[in-house]
């Protein structure tokens, strides 16, 4: 009896090992078909050409990546700027002032961002995001179409609140009460114990949450390519079209494919937005590992 519960153990603990490194696994062999799928065009292109040309003309054989990784990086970076900040300080309040009236109200609204198909933001953000990032390019003396980065990072920002919110939330509210308790007791109020006690001990979960966030936001397709523009050229201010690598590979994916080298050129697209995901995740890696030992 003692063998067959020992076996039992043995190859429960073999399968949930299996199943662990089995969604790794999958990550290397996303990277091999791309690969795979890129080689012809790398084959006749450099990679240091691909990845910083700016001319973008299949038909003539230029694949310039450039502006593409641009606007993925401006659309990104404008997205977070806004969304880091307020669902930062709104996990703060849910977590720590909020009365229980509140919470049961707002958590509600904030799930309903999560579910909402990314189409219902696209549509709202060229009918109410593009006209009003239009009005304030004029009234700042500038030309634009409303089809921008800062429309994009608008729409992005609110897309990825819900993720930010929830994961730093939970973070906070895991944050042991003695702890809050202790400070009060000090004589903090309690903005100093939020300040200088829950965010310090919550810091790696909430930079965890700004990473997950960054991740849908590099992904993000259909709302961004409803409302950024699709122009490929690299933006020089928020009030420029773009065209992020997601929206370049949904908008042309399946089409012109008997022009030479595009369905290779738009694995090469794939690709790269794969590396700059994994780059930005080890990156934030490295910043929890140092956190992690300097507050130990």
């Amino acid at each position: 009896m003692d063998n067959i519960r020992l076996l039992k153990n043995k190859i429960a603990s073999r399968g949930m090992l299996f199943l662990t490194f089995f969604p790794g696994f999958i990550v290397f062999l996303i990277i091999i078909g791309l690969y795979l799928r890129s080689r012809p065009i790398l084959a006749a292109k450099p990679l240091f050409s691909l990845l910083f040309s700016t001319a973008w003309a299949p038909g003539c054989g230029e694949f310039g990546f450039f502006p593409f990784i641009m606007g993925t990086l401006w659309v990104t970076a404008v997205a977070l700027i806004i969304s880091v900040p307020i669902s930062l300080f709104s996990s703060i309040y849910l977590s720590e002032y909020a009365p229980r009236s509140a919470q049961e109200f707002l958590r509600p609204m904030i799930d309903l961002l999560a579910g909402l198909p990314s189409v219902i933001y696209g549509v709202w953000g060229v009918l109410v995001v593009v006209p009003a990032v239009a009005r304030l390019a004029s009234s700042l003396g500038h030309y634009s179409s409303g089809y921008s980065i800062l429309a994009g990072g608008l729409v992005l920002a609110i897309m990825i609140f819900p993720t930010i919110i929830f994961v730093s939330l939970e973070v906070l509210s895991s944050i042991p009460k003695e702890l809050r308790e202790a400070s009060l007791s000090l004589g903090a109020t309690r903005w100093e114990t939020v300040k200088h006690v829950v965010l310090r001990k919550g810091l790696p979960g909430i930079i965890a949450a700004i990473v997950l966030g960054l991740s849908r936001a590099l992904g993000e397709t259909m709302a961004v390519l409803m409302v950024v523009g699709n122009i490929p050229k690299a933006p020089t201010s928020v009030f420029d079209g773009g065209y992020p690598l997601p929206a370049l590979i949904a908008n042309n994916y399946g089409e012109m494919m008997s022009i030479p080298l595009y369905d290779s050129a738009l694995m090469v697209a794939a690709g790269i937005l794969l590396l700059i995901v994994l780059a930005f995740n080890i990156l934030a890696r490295i910043i929890l590992v140092r956190i992690e030992r300097r507050a130990g």
